[in-house]
């Protein structure tokens, strides 16, 4: 059936003068897709393109290996360039090619009809129950991507603002301090709380967070699989499972909220974008400073968000709410998000050809890059104390989403939600409360680490509880879902 459909796809598109550069581009963009899926287990669809088209060249870069090099032009260029020279001549009347193709489209009709009626219940159970499946095949996978993307950017994004918590203002609460408020926010990437020693991983990759008094969400899940679902999610007012990314494209979110109830707010960058979490509010792309101690051929290492960042909180007059958006454990090249002195686990994977390393070098690598982001928190909390004279100040922390390292075949990240594996959606989600503002919010910290090991949370709760901890009243703010709310006597 699938294909008799292709047969008659390939039939309308390949007339005589498309015929060429539609099959060379679908042989290039086939031989591109299957190494992905090969490779690393990636399912192709609208989310994988969006990644695909907003990919930006350090991590275009990190992707290409010889192996991905040898492959493309051996199964893409090589073919590409032979069907490129070779002459097509027509032999018969353009009128009997012309009943020949559709000859060729109405009998492969034919033959998914009777396949439709004959087998219909195998059919029918199987594409219900592997919704999926259309994604793995090739050319409709990466060509319905395609569509799929280009109608979200160019058609449902450059819809009008929709805005959303116009009523949000400060409540009684925060204008009750004496000091003011400082919240701030760490996005965190690709990490999954399966290697957090803070959620019971046997390796001790949070040595300085175990020192602080954390608060750890043992049990927490993602939005999605990748960033471009995860981030505009977790910062929109609505929750997974009724999630629209077309909606969110063009609709406020938490930061405009918080920015219009009168705070301050910033957002600083290391990872590529803030998927429009960030457009209307003061954003800084940390790998545009030309940090030298930090930053390599334009790739960062996290601690580059904290530079200067002393100086605007000493500057800071208002309360405000700071987010840092981290390149975390970004994969393949997990041995570029760490610094030698944290490279404790070894040996190490040295390459972005992950396949070419074992599974402990792997795993080692990975859990370095947990190590860098452990400091890298910690010395974000140490920059909190500093301040703690002027601000009743605290700390939050979620990954975006999980990681594979092999398991079951998959590497990386990306799966479509409904099937992608725990290592993808459990995620590592923290936060530090220094006694300032414990006290000067009313929260009961044991009542907070006892729901923290017990309940099941989301990035779905990370909406309400940080306009929760800053206190900003808002129709949009439901109490239910503010990890906070019950553990806190002054409303």
């Amino acid at each position: 059936m699938i294909f008799c459909a292709l047969n008659i796809i390939f039939s309308l598109l390949t007339l005589p003068l498309l015929r060429k550069p539609i099959i060379i581009l679908f042989l290039l963009g086939s031989a591109v897709a299957n190494y992905f899926m090969f490779s690393y287990g990636a399912v192709i669809d609208a989310n994988m393109m969006q990644n695909a088209f907003e990919t930006n060249s350090q991590e275009a870069t990190a992707l290409f290996t010889p192996r991905m090099a040898l492959w493309l032009i051996t199964l893409g260029i090589l073919p590409a360039m032979i069907v490129c020279f070779v002459r097509i001549r027509a032999t018969r009347p353009w009128w009997y090619m012309l009943g020949l193709r559709v000859a060729n489209i109405l009998m492969s009709m034919v033959i998914i009809f009777l396949i439709a009626v004959l087998f219909y219940k195998d059919y029918a159970s199987l594409i219900r129950n592997n919704k999926n499946i259309v994604k793995m095949l090739t050319p409709s996978n990466f060509v319905s991507g395609s569509f799929q993307f280009a109608k979200h950017k160019y058609f449902i994004s450059n819809m009008p603002l929709v805005k959303i918590g116009e009523d949000a203002h400060k409540g009684p609460v925060i204008n009750a301090q004496q000091n003011k408020t400082l919240v701030i926010l760490v996005v965190g990437e690709t990490a999954r709380s399966e290697n957090f020693s803070l959620g019971g991983y046997a390796r001790e990759t949070n040595p300085r967070l175990q020192q602080q008094d954390i608060i750890y969400f043992k049990h927490a899940s993602s939005c999605g699989t990748e960033t471009a679902v995860s981030v505009p999610c977790m910062f929109s007012n609505m929750p997974r499972k009724s999630y629209d990314a077309s909606l969110a494209s063009h609709q406020e979110g938490l930061m405009d909220i918080i920015a219009r109830a009168g705070l301050s707010v910033l957002w600083r960058e290391n990872d590529g974008g803030c998927k429009g979490a960030c457009d209307r509010i003061p954003h800084q792309d940390v790998t545009q400073l030309q940090l030298n101690a930090d930053c390599q051929d334009g790739v960062c290492l996290d601690n580059a968000l904290l530079y200067k960042l002393d100086n605007y909180i000493n500057g800071l007059q208002n309360d405000g709410v700071i987010v840092l958006h981290q390149m975390g454990s970004h994969g393949p090249a997990y041995y570029r998000r760490t610094s030698p002195e944290l490279t404790k686990f070894t040996p190490t994977c040295n390459s972005n050809q992950i396949q070419d390393c074992t599974a402990q070098e792997l795993v080692n690598t990975y859990d370095n890059s947990i190590l860098y982001t452990d400091a890298m928190l910690d010395d974000t909390i140490a920059l909190l104390k500093q301040h703690s004279d002027r601000f009743n100040t605290a700390l939050v922390y979620l990954s975006d989403h999980g990681e594979s390292l092999g398991e079951n075949g998959l590497y990386l990240h990306g799966t479509p939600y409904v099937f992608a594996p725990s290592q993808q959606t459990h995620i590592p989600f923290l936060m530090w409360l220094s006694p300032e503002y414990t006290k000067s919010y009313g929260i009961d910290r044991q009542c907070l680490s006892h729901s923290a090991q017990q309940d099941e949370v989301s990035q779905d709760n990370l909406f309400h509880t940080l306009l929760g901890m800053v206190n900003i009243q808002t129709n949009e703010y439901l109490s239910g879902m503010d990890l906070l709310q019950k553990c806190r006597s002054l409303q």
